[in-house]
């Protein structure tokens, strides 16, 4: 029998425009500790390996003498009380994502999602703009032990979906993105629209100029 294709696309800089949502609530941290603000190119730079490294980087950038004080513990959880109600009161699908996604469906493709953003926030974003239930599973960057650029969660997120790693194609923005599938032997796509330095590419498999290339890339990766 042959196994059902299954495309796993990221989140940020991928399937959604996070920055403007992410980098309102970077500044509002920072405010709250008195430390001057930083533009949405600086916090896109901080986008992709979770929220855990974006905090360590905004402590970095921010107050890299340590003067504020700031417990990045608490800071974690002040950011996720932040972010998760209002994730898409600025974000944006990119466009062409939902025509996209049902292309893929209709051509027989089962979809997933793989993020370091944390599942509860994934999971709540994808609802507010109706996408949830287009995807066989969500692997968030708290729903497994590991996270990119660590294959295990990439393989966690493809067994959940009932995929096979020889039939996924992981489109992504991001290093991470692209190391994970790499060493789950999955076939990746960059996605050149995204958050992620042109010259990640070389690191994927193809590349996709944007969303509306993506049923045709994946599928041509496949065979």
């Amino acid at each position: 029998m042959t196994q059902s294709r299954l495309a796993v696309f990221d989140m940020d800089g991928t399937l959604l425009d996070s920055l403007p949502d992410i980098a309102d609530c970077v500044r509002q941290i920072l405010a709250s500790h008195n430390l001057p603000p930083v533009s949405n190119a600086v916090v896109r730079g901080m986008i992709g390996n979770g929220v855990h490294a974006l905090v360590e980087s905004m402590i970095q950038i921010a107050d890299p003498a340590g003067n504020a004080g700031i417990n990045p513990a608490q800071t974690v959880e002040q950011f996720l009380a932040l972010y998760t109600p209002r994730s898409t009161r600025l974000s944006r699908l990119f466009p062409g994502t939902e025509e996209a996604l049902r292309d893929l469906q209709a051509q027989g493709w089962r979809l997933a999602v793989c993020t370091n953003k944390p599942e509860a926030a994934a999971r709540h974003i994808l609802e507010q703009f109706g996408l949830a239930s287009m995807f066989a599973a969500i692997g968030g960057g708290d729903s497994f032990a590991v996270r990119k650029p660590d294959p295990a969660h990439l393989l966690g997120t493809i067994a959940q979906a009932g995929g096979q790693p020889a039939s996924t194609v992981m489109i992504g923005d991001m290093m991470p993105d692209l190391q994970a599938a790499k060493g789950a032997g999955v076939r990746s796509l960059f996605a050149a629209w995204g958050y992620g330095d042109p010259a990640f590419a070389k690191e994927a498999n193809a590349s996709a100029a944007s969303m509306a290339e993506v049923p045709e890339k994946a599928m041509t990766l496949l065979g």
